[in-house]
This record gives C-alpha cells, sequence and structure tokens, in this order.
C-alpha cells in the first residue's frame, strides 16, 4: 500500500519487445508455468513476488482487486488467465490494474519483479488502434521512477540497437546504470553474440545475462542441464564469460542489484 501514498519503491520492472522471452525468463526464476502463446499473453502488470520457502510445499496466491486466490503449480497459467480477463476484461486489451503473484518456494531468489506487456507495434484483431501507445505508457510509468530497475529482455537474434525496449530505456536512463539486459534465444543467433555482449553499443550499464531457457516440455532441471551444458561446450558460446550466463547468474546478479537499490534508496523513503 506504501505505493498508493506516491512513495516509490525500488521495483525490477521487466520490459522487452514482444515474443522476447520475457515470461519465459521468469518462469526460469520461479520455476513455474505462466501463460505463453502467440500474441499478447501479459495484459496486465503481473507483479511477481518470489520468496524462499524452507518447506518443500510451494504455496502460490493471486491477489487482485482486493481479492486473494490460492493456486498451485498445475493451475496457475490458467489461474493467471481468469484473473486477467477480470481485471482487463475477455478480449486482447490490456490495463493497468496490477496482478500480484506470490511464489513462496524452496530455492527460489527473494525478488520481486514486475512483467509488464511485451511491446507491440501493429494492433491485432480486437486490439484497440492505440495498443503501442498504451503499452508505452505504461512502461514508461513503471520505468520512468529513479528507483526502478530495468530489466531488458533482448532476443539474441536481433539488432539490439533497433529494439524499442532498448530505446525507452535509454530515453529514462541514459547512462544506463539501472539497465540489466538479459539475452535469450542464443542457441539461435549464436554467432556475434560474444561481441553484441562485449561491445555494448546501447549503454547497459549493468551488464548483460546470456540465457537459454525452457523449451517445450523439458522440466526445469533439464532445461538446467541443456544451458549448462550448451554454454560449456558450444564451440561459440563457451567463449562467453561464466559470470554472465545462466539463470543462476542472473537471479544472484538481480538479488544483488535489488538489495543495493533498497540500501541506497531506504533513507529517503523512511
Amino acid at each position: 500500500m506504501v505505493m498508493d501514498e506516491g512513495i516509490q519503491l525500488p521495483t525490477i520492472v521487466v520490459v522487452g519487445d514482444q515474443s522476447s522471452g520475457k515470461s519465459s525468463v521468469l518462469e526460469s526464476l520461479a520455476s513455474i508455468s505462466l501463460p505463453r502463446g502467440q500474441g499478447i499473453c501479459t495484459r496486465v502488470p503481473l507483479i511477481m513476488r518470489l520468496e524462499h520457502h524452507s518447506s518443500p510445499q510451494p504455496e502460490l496466491s493471486l491477489e487482485y482487486n482486493g481479492r486473494v486466490d490460492r493456486t498451485d503449480e498445475d493451475n496457475i497459467a490458467k489461474d493467471i488467465v481468469k484473473a486477467t480477463n477480470s481485471i482487463a476484461g475477455g478480449g486482447k486489451g490490456i490495463s493497468n490494474t496490477p496482478l500480484t503473484l506470490l511464489v513462496k518456494k524452496n530455492g527460489v531468489p527473494d525478488l520481486t519483479m514486475v512483467d509488464l506487456p511485451g511491446i507491440t507495434r501493429v494492433p491485432v484483431h480486437g486490439q484497440p488502434e492505440n495498443i503501442y501507445d498504451q503499452i508505452k505508457d505504461m512502461i514508461m510509468e513503471y520505468i520512468k521512477p529513479e528507483e526502478s530497475i530495468i530489466l531488458n529482455v533482448l532476443s539474441a537474434t536481433v539488432d539490439f540497437t533497433t529494439c524499442e525496449s532498448i530505446r525507452m530505456s535509454q530515453s529514462v536512463d541514459k547512462t544506463g546504470e539501472r539497465t540489466l539486459a538479459v539475452v535469450t534465444k542464443v542457441d539461435k543467433a549464436p554467432e556475434g553474440l560474444l561481441e553484441k555482449v562485449t561491445g555494448d553499443d546501447v549503454n547497459i550499464g549493468l551488464g548483460y545475462v546470456c540465457v537459454r531457457n525452457r523449451i517445450g516440455d523439458e522440466t526445469y532441471e533439464e532445461a538446467a542441464a541443456m544451458a549448462h551444458e550448451l554454454f560449456q561446450t558450444h564451440p561459440l558460446l563457451s567463449k562467453i564469460d561464466k559470470s554472465i550466463v545462466g539463470i543462476p547468474v542472473l537471479a544472484h546478479k538481480l538479488v544483488h542489484i535489488q538489495a543495493n537499490s533498497i540500501a541506497k534508496n531506504l533513507p529517503d523513503i523512511v
């Protein structure tokens, strides 16, 4: 409720062009399944609160419109869709009313992140004409506060300099001191990736982390093993420094960045 008082809290805001792999990165960090599919899956700000939980039995709940619904790992994706429809309607429109997902689970990092709708250029059937502006305004509102940490999700297959999400984060964070980039789909475009993440033509002050997300029906354990092997043995990807690859590295970095940000901003908040 602190935010209602106009007090900005340090928040990790996840931005990316549509289909850049945003939700997959969050899935990997929380090791739970989020809604996925063609087109726009995230239609409201999804505030994801991860808490390490000593019991082996995970606890998941969704909070929205003043209610709290318990859910579980098998039904979470379905329940998020249901809650989204209840907030934003059953169509393809978006809403600024947030949905909070609390995940208490053994082994997850203690992190709070906000997943926002992917940046889409062309309205699809059933979307308002100004969908791009609506999404842009929503993203700007979340990334503008100095306290926000911007987690920019980029697909290895695109040219970073033309990414809309980079343009947006640069407009509020010129030096990139609060922007961290995650590069997904590394196995699809390994050529030149090392140069892309070491050259840094686009001011990513907090650096890059390259990841391979879960594909298809892999379990999280299988996906982690595959990713580990990929970065160890792939002729090109194995050249990338181990300190900037993998989901565990990303989790560690985010926890560290979030802690520093809270330490820096707390006196002002108090």
